[in-house]
């Protein structure tokens, strides 16, 4: 019998470990199947949005815990899987924007995936795991590896962009000029609906590359950890047609705070984002979208997330094909959130709630709490190590993160009193945004990056009055001792955030 199949049995997480065995077995351990979606925000039906179409995604979540308040460290693909996959958080990676690679600072870092792999796991990555070309050769045991596909399906969407390949890319290309010399798009059409098959597009491929890889690993006599990287919807918001079908775009909601937060610092968010602006079908920068473009541009996003979550399903059947289902751990994971016309901006980039909250959905098997939700403050950097434990691995000296496994089997716990994210700005000569988020507050702190006393601003939300985060009432004077009260844990960190299990260890 291969190692991978094992019935559930082998492995309970109520028992908190994997149990002994005869010293002439293997150890047994569970599969991991992890899962990495892009740009997406915590709007599923298993997070109380039902004019969401996330059938796939929300059977995963009724076999697993999902966790309402999970934040990653910093709102853009390269530093959030940097932390993530590191256990580190982005002062420690150093990484902050789209081309410095976390080895750069952390040469001699052992990544998830490494501990894993060096602790007699098989692992393999596809898709969107690292960002763009930053790959981590080390981490795998064979290469990593990414389908091409077109990024449009339809010909005069394809002729029309400079960029013909799918890629990774979130920096918006240079504006071109056209022959007749008006301005062309930097990178093509911001969406398509297109009646062509999944795998037209990349994930679609990914998807069925995904499908191949199970059943090849699954014979293999040793467990595996499988890293699948859907790109959408990250933009261009490219789908096939019956994702789009499931919406009635009149029916679609915008935004109800299409305007800046008051009293927030002109650099808190970026109100023209540049990604989104640098495709066709937008409006110049600066100019109002209409409500009529920004209704397309929500159903595009919605088709998208849709168009992921059936390549989310086909993992899911063929997991369960294989009977792999029974001794697996499956996790998905949004790289980050997404403003889709809140504060009048369309991209990430901040340190608001609809940027830093992400999804964050974990099925074990055997879980006495599947279905269940956890309102707990949990971290992006907290994954590493409590997938290490949940496997039976040892957990390397430099994490940043706790392990939230007791959570799976006490969802209400006390826990962590703050999550922790940033974001620099180049104002002032440099700033760096440091957020906390408290079971009741978003506190964020704006200093000098070179110099962390120098305080250049603050902002501070009520999500008990005001969960939107529209007024900043940092600068009230009703407001002081709060404002100093949030300040001295502010100070503390994340070490002070602790949770009452590992703050006493």
């Amino acid at each position: 019998m291969k190692l991978n199949k094992l019935i559930p049995a082998v492995f309970s997480l109520a028992a908190g470990a994997l149990p002994a065995v005869a010293a002439e077995a293997a150890p047994q351990k569970p599969n991991v199947l992890f899962i990495a979606v892009d740009d997406l925000r915590p709007e599923l039906g298993c997070y109380g949005k039902a004019y969401i179409k996330s059938p796939n995604i929300d059977r995963m979540a009724k076999a697993g815990m999902v966790f309402d308040r999970a934040y990653c460290q910093q709102a853009v693909c390269s530093p959030t899987r940097s932390s993530l996959l590191t256990g580190t958080r982005p002062d420690t990676t150093k990484v902050y924007d789209l081309v410095t690679h976390f080895r750069k600072a952390l040469p001699d870092v052992v990544t998830l995936m490494q501990n894993f792999k060096n602790n007699g796991y098989f692992v393999q990555g596809m898709g969107k795991i690292f960002h763009g070309s930053l790959d981590d050769p080390q981490s795998w045991s064979v290469a990593w590896q990414t389908p091409k596909a077109p990024v449009y399906a339809t010909s005069k969407n394809a002729e029309e962009s400079p960029i013909k390949v799918d890629g990774e890319q979130d920096d918006p290309a240079p504006v071109q000029k056209s022959k007749k010399g008006g301005k062309s798009s930097g990178k093509g059409a911001v969406y398509e609906c297109a009646d062509v098959p999944d795998n037209t597009y990349k994930d679609g491929k990914t998807a069925e590359l995904a499908m191949k890889t199970l059943q090849e690993i699954s014979k293999k006599d040793k467990p595996f950890f499988l890293a699948v990287g859907f790109s959408k919807p990250h933009l261009p918001w490219v789908a096939p047609k019956k994702y789009w079908d499931l919406y009635d775009e009149t029916t679609i909601e915008l935004a109800p705070n299409p305007f800046y937060p008051k009293d927030a610092p002109d650099y808190a968010i970026r109100k023209f984002d540049g990604e989104i602006y640098s495709y066709s079908g937008m409006v110049a920068k600066g100019e109002p979208i209409s409500p009529e473009l920004a209704r397309k541009l929500k159903h595009a996003y919605f088709a998208s997330v849709s168009y992921t979550d059936a390549q989310v399903g086909m993992l899911l059947d063929e997991l369960k094909r294989l009977d792999l289902d029974n001794n697996t751990i499956v996790i998905l994971w949004g790289d980050h959130g997404w403003k889709l016309g809140e504060h009048n901006a369309w991209g990430k980039h901040s340190n608001v709630e609809n940027d830093v909250n992400s999804p964050l959905i974990l099925s074990v098997p055997g879980m006495k709490n599947a279905g269940a939700h956890s309102a707990a403050l949990v971290e992006f950097v907290d994954i590493y190590p409590t997938l290490s434990e949940l496997a039976g691995l040892p957990l390397p000296e430099h994490l940043e993160g706790v392990s939230f496994k007791p959570l799976l089997d006490d969802p209400k716990r006390p826990w962590k009193t703050a999550a922790f994210s940033q974001y620099p700005r180049p104002d002032k000569g440099g700033l760096m945004g440091y957020s906390m988020r408290t079971d009741r507050y978003r506190f964020t702190v704006w200093v000098n990056d070179k110099d962390h006393t120098k305080v250049d601003a603050v902002e501070l939300y009520d999500h008990q009055v005001d969960p939107q985060e529209n007024v900043n009432i940092a600068k009230d004077p009703a407001n002081a001792d709060l404002v100093k009260q949030l300040m001295a844990q502010w100070e503390k960190g994340w070490q002070g955030a602790k949770p009452p299990i590992a703050a006493a260890k």
